[in-house]
């Protein structure tokens, strides 16, 4: 099973980013099921005085729901795919959101941080070396930080595996393949297949020293194939944040 990665993976994001909006805006639930994921940070105030990341934040959709959940709170949104970052610059965005050039490897050396809460959507199946990455967010964290994953992370049920692979081959591919993009929505089914069903993401949350880790599925025809998994920095004052 032959996944894109790195600089390929990136490069065929820059050539899927003019019609990127278009094709997710076909999948029902795709901006609301992210603002779900967004505001189960339960971040307070509004997010007055507060500092988030952005992990992979593509065209700006996880961005923009991170600022409806918190819309005084300061934002930094980083991307690998510099087309994708280009599409998200076209849109209006308050001063206190930012947007860099930046992979997920790339964080812990970039002079980003301290966070006090962070979303990675549809992320960590698209790293060469998800552990890593994890220790990394975790670092950049402030103590008590919390932690949203919004990621297709199959239920391991053989049904919802067998739904993937039919709404998959039945629209997303042939949709991809009018645009140009048939190798990443190829990447889209097998990267979905590969990564962790959501029991072991959770797992691997927890032995990366996230504390408190929970698994929420999303609902609709989702259910079983994305999950937001929230969880902090292992702070007690925190524990009850994500509860």
């Amino acid at each position: 099973m032959t996944l894109l990665r790195d600089h390929d993976l990136a490069r065929a994001f820059d050539h899927a980013s003019q019609t990127y909006d278009r094709l997710t805006a076909m999948n029902p639930g795709y901006r609301a099921d992210l603002l779900r994921s967004a505001r189960r940070l339960r971040l307070p105030r509004g997010g007055a005085g507060l500092r988030l990341l952005d992990l992979g934040c593509g065209t700006g959709a996880s961005t923009r729901a991170l600022l409806k959940a918190a819309p005084y709170a300061h934002i930094t949104a980083v991307d690998a795919s510099s087309g994708m970052l280009e599409r998200a610059l076209t849109k209006p965005w308050p001063a206190r959101v930012r947007f860099l050039h930046l992979t997920a490897e790339e964080l812990h050396t970039s002079g980003q941080g301290p966070f006090d809460a962070v979303l990675a959507a549809y992320l960590f199946r698209n790293v060469t070396d998800p552990d890593a990455v994890l220790a990394s967010v975790r670092a950049l964290l402030l103590p008590g930080g919390r932690l949203a994953v919004h990621e297709y992370s199959l239920s391991g049920s053989r049904a919802h595996r067998t739904l993937w692979n039919a709404v998959c081959r039945g629209v997303i591919i042939p949709a991809g393949t009018l645009t140009g993009d048939r190798d990443l929505y190829h990447h889209l089914r097998r990267s979905v297949l590969a990564f962790d069903t959501a029991p072991a993401f959770a797992s691997r949350l927890t032995r990366a020293g996230f504390a408190d880790v929970r698994t929420i599925p999303v609902a609709g025809w989702q259910t079983g194939i994305v999950h937001t998994f929230l969880g902090h920095s292992g702070s007690p004052s925190a524990k009850a944040a994500v509860s």
